[in-house]
């Protein structure tokens, strides 16, 4: 059979439940229909049974808690109206009448009243408990409403409110009912726990509940039983069912058809992989001795002759092969393996055994002596001599060119001729060399070289067989033997090539040396300068301070003089000069401030004290210090700020970035100009922009921005003063805080400064040198 129709036969479990069904019990067929429908009942019924004893039980319980409230609901309404009609006969007079409740509630007390819980108070038309029992002295002197609760219904409606169950003012539940007295006593309340009412609730639900849970449990135990054995009996099916399936793949996958012949009856069962071997229609009918024939080649077996050998007991079992007919006409070869059984309870005998199909084994052998043919045409062609070995060293086959290579006789090269006898009758080489394995070779393969006595050179190449046998192959190498000669010639060469570079390698060696000196001599120069940088910053930190006292004294002394606050000056000039004194004292103190910043920032002294902090507010408020200046330039300040930003910075040097930019951008825009702030939140940055419509920057002149003193030269900034400072203050606290700031610039149209600041800042150890601002264009 072709590959195609193993691949197309499906994988079937029915054939040997066919078999099966043929000699089953009908009673067994309807045992295996109902099966399913027991095992899902049964646990049904066990559920509902179960949930029929928890419902009546549940009822039970609620029905007898009832029956219980309602009897105590009885006996305390029956017990206040008993001792209020005891306790409302007359007395002489009202001092005796209050002075007697504690003996008339004695006698007025049945003796079925005492006990489970139940508590008398008496109180007085204040509200003031004057008597009690069981005797409670910290309760007497209480106000009734203290017990009860100051929002009972029992102290408002009395009597017409009945018997409730109310909530104590201690937290306990209780049912409690009241009447009125007459004066001076003024209210009877009898109380009894809810707890100590349903005491003997209590004890029948618990045995009930401990009944059905006990019958619950038994019959649980009986459902589990059921399951198990039902479990125990559906795994069986399954290993029933995993067996069968298997026996089918097998007999399915492997081409193999099940025979069950009735020798008695002349009946055959054939497996559905047997129809499925001869393309039929698949059928679990007994198939007649005629039909059965019918398929089979008369060239190959006659079933009437093996009937009677079979029916004579000649013959025990079968293993035969023939041709049965595919239901697309072609023959297909099957072999029959067979033997006699005798089933119990049967009388006659049954030949059973399998047929597997082996047309693909018959038509491979077909191709494989086509192969082999072709295999020793194949080897005939090949320039290289050719051997084959067997395992215990005889010749197998080997092509003309060993043949000749050896100056072997025809007879010597015959199959089964010991390699002995050959090398007697060849001619041997007179070099022989061997070549060093690989690794990679197999094991028990080995390589050398030969040259011939006419000398030629012979590359021989043996590989051990799986059988244990070897093939040899010998390649002529004499022209690689003479290209050798020359590659070792040209190697001499290249030798003397390699000792030039080696000598050039030391010259490149000893420059190397001389590079790393002055490499070491510059890192040794950098250090200086930075150590000569940190020292001039502390200088001018040193220096801001010591100017920084003389010229608060002046701009002091200078708005005194100003203002007259002594008296008058003069001459009008003298103000003139007053003011002109502090505002360049004020204008130098701001420079000596930038200058102080500065230097604190490269020493790396100036630390943040990051804080949660709203960027709106402090935005609001530089643009209230730069506002008057901005009104005498005639400039429209706007402000775009996303409310509720909150982040984790230094606030004041948050609100010094700011102002520094600000401060340029009113600075530097012409009157009448713009100058907007946008602020925004996106992601874990938050974004300040601030952007002006002022002549703009040069392209050339971006890269100095951002570095200290570093001013733009051009007609805009000689107009105006400045240390050149602030916005290198401002990088380097956007710095610090692990944020970044970048100038967006085009000539004549204006600039716009961007700061990024993350959420949480992330302040470095110690504050780098501010270095320049990267150009951007617009």
């Amino acid at each position: 059979m072709a590959r195609a129709d193993t691949a197309s036969a499906s994988l079937r479990s029915d054939s040997i439940k066919g078999l099966a069904q043929s000699i089953a019990n009908p009673a067994y067929r309807r045992l295996l229909t109902a099966e399913p429908l027991l095992r899902r009942a049964v646990p049904v019924l066990i559920i509902a049974f179960m949930l029929t004893i928890c419902i009546g039980a549940a009822v039970q319980v609620l029905e007898h808690r009832r029956q219980v409230v309602a009897e105590a609901t009885r006996t305390i309404q029956a017990l206040a109206d008993h001792l209020a009609a005891e306790l409302d006969r007359p007395a002489r007079d009202v001092r005796s009448r209050i002075t007697r409740s504690s003996e008339a509630l004695e006698q007025a007390l049945p003796a079925w009243a005492a006990g489970a819980g139940r508590r008398i108070l008496i109180a007085d038309v204040d509200g003031k408990i004057i008597a009690g029992t069981p005797d409670e002295p910290l309760t007497l002197g209480r106000n009734i409403l203290d017990v009860l609760g100051p929002s009972q219904p029992l102290t408002t409606f009395g009597s017409d409110a009945g018997t409730l169950e109310i909530m104590l003012a201690d937290g306990e539940a209780a049912f409690a009912t009241v009447r009125a007295l007459k004066n001076p006593v003024g209210l009877l309340a009898v109380i009894q726990g809810r707890d100590d009412a349903l005491a003997n609730w209590r004890s029948t639900t618990a045995l009930t509940v401990t009944l059905s849970a006990t019958t619950g449990f038994v019959v649980l135990i009986l459902g589990f039983a059921f399951h198990w054995q039902a479990t125990r009996a559906r795994e069986a099916d399954i290993i029933h069912d995993t067996v069968r399936s298997r026996i089918d793949t097998a007999l399915n996958r492997g081409r193999c058809g099940l025979w069950d012949w009735d020798l008695a009856c002349g009946r055959v069962f054939w497996s559905h992989s047997m129809y499925d071997i001869l393309g039929l229609p698949e059928n679990d009918k007994l198939l007649t001795f005629g039909e059965v024939n019918g398929l089979v080649h008369k060239d190959d077996i006659d079933l009437y002759e093996l009937a009677t050998q079979l029916a004579d007991a000649k013959v025990q079992s079968i293993d035969h092969a023939f041709r049965m007919r595919h239901a697309d006409g072609r023959w297909l070869w099957l072999r029959a393996r067979c033997e006699l059984a005798r089933q119990e309870g049967e009388t006659g005998l049954h030949l059973i055994g399998i047929a597997v199909d082996i047309t693909e084994q018959k038509s491979l052998v077909e191709r494989t002596v086509a192969a082999d043919l072709r295999l020793r045409d194949a080897i005939e062609t090949i320039p290289e001599a050719f051997v084959l070995w067997d395992a215990e060293n005889r010749l197998v086959l080997c092509n003309s060119n060993f043949q000749e290579l050896h100056h072997l006789p025809d007879e010597a090269i015959e199959a089964g001729t010991t390699y002995e006898t050959i090398v007697v009758a060849g001619r041997k080489p007179i070099i022989r060399t061997a070549v060093s394995n690989d690794d990679r070779q197999p094991r028990g393969a080995r390589t050398f070289e030969a040259q011939l006595d006419d000398g030629r050179w012979m590359h021989i190449s043996e590989r051990r067989t799986k059988d244990g046998g070897y093939v040899s192959v010998g390649t002529d190498i004499t022209k690689i033997k003479r290209h050798e000669q020359k590659l070792v010639e040209g190697e001499k060469r290249q030798i003397a090539t390699i000792d030039d570079l080696r000598k050039s390698q030391q010259a490149l060696e000893v420059q190397t040396a001389e590079l790393a000196d002055l490499a070491e001599k510059y890192a040794e120069e950098k250090t200086r300068a930075e150590e000569a940088n940190q020292a001039k910053s502390k200088f001018l930190a040193n220096m801001s301070h010591e100017l920084r006292t003389p010229l608060n004294a002046i701009i002091g002394f200078s708005e005194i003089m100003e203002s007259a606050m002594f008296g008058p000056l003069g001459a009008a000039k003298y103000t003139e000069y007053s003011r002109d004194i502090r505002e360049s004292g004020t204008y130098l103190l701001d420079v000596i401030n930038d200058i102080l910043d500065m230097s604190k920032i490269e020493a790396g002294v100036i630390r943040l004290a990051p804080e949660a902090v709203e960027l709106e507010p402090i935005l609001a408020d530089c643009l209230r210090v730069v506002s008057t200046r901005a009104g005498e330039k005639h400039l429209t300040l706007d402000a775009q700020v996303d409310p509720k930003i909150h982040l984790h910075a230094d606030r004041r040097a948050v609100k010094q970035i700011a102002l520094n930019l600000l401060s340029n951008a009113v600075k530097f825009t012409p009157d009448g100009g713009a100058v907007t702030m946008r602020a925004r939140q996106r992601g874990g940055l938050v974004t300040i922009a601030i952007a002006d419509n002022g002549i703009g920057i040069p392209k050339e002149a971006l890269r100095k921005l951002g570095r200290p003193f570093e001013q733009v030269e051009s007609q805009l900034t000689k107009r105006h003063q400045g240390s050149g400072l602030g916005l290198a203050i401002a990088k380097s606290l956007a710095d610090m805080h692990g944020g970044a700031m970048r100038i967006c610039s085009a000539l004549g149209k204006g600039t716009t400064v961007v700061v990024r600041l993350p959420l949480q800042a992330k302040p470095p150890a110690r504050a780098e040198p501010a270095e320049p601002v990267a150009e951007l264009a617009l």
